[in-house]
């Protein structure tokens, strides 16, 4: 069990490290936010990573708010940023 939960936390460290690359370097603004939304992703999957290893269910509520928070700011950011068709189609 310990060599499994070394293994991810080995992966999920290696996917920050490139997520931050792609938010530190990201030539346009959606791909910092779809980056920053993989962080959240990251954070999500190393809190139920947590949970699974000490057995316990206290971070549920944690992992809801930053799924839906991930997914509400994903949306918005997708909606309101320059180039969205939907923005364009309005505005002809």
């Amino acid at each position: 069990m310990t060599a499994v939960l070394s293994v991810c936390l080995a992966m999920l460290a290696v996917a920050a490290v490139c997520v931050l690359a792609r938010i530190v370097r990201g030539p346009t603004v959606l791909d910092r936010a779809v980056a920053l939304d993989m962080l959240v992703a990251v954070g999500i999957c190393a809190l139920a990573i947590e949970a699974a290893w000490n057995r316990h269910s206290h971070t549920l509520p944690i992992l809801l708010v930053l799924t839906l928070l991930g997914f509400v700011g994903s949306v918005s950011v997708a909606r309101f940023t320059r180039g969205s068709d939907d923005i364009e189609v309005e505005r002809s």
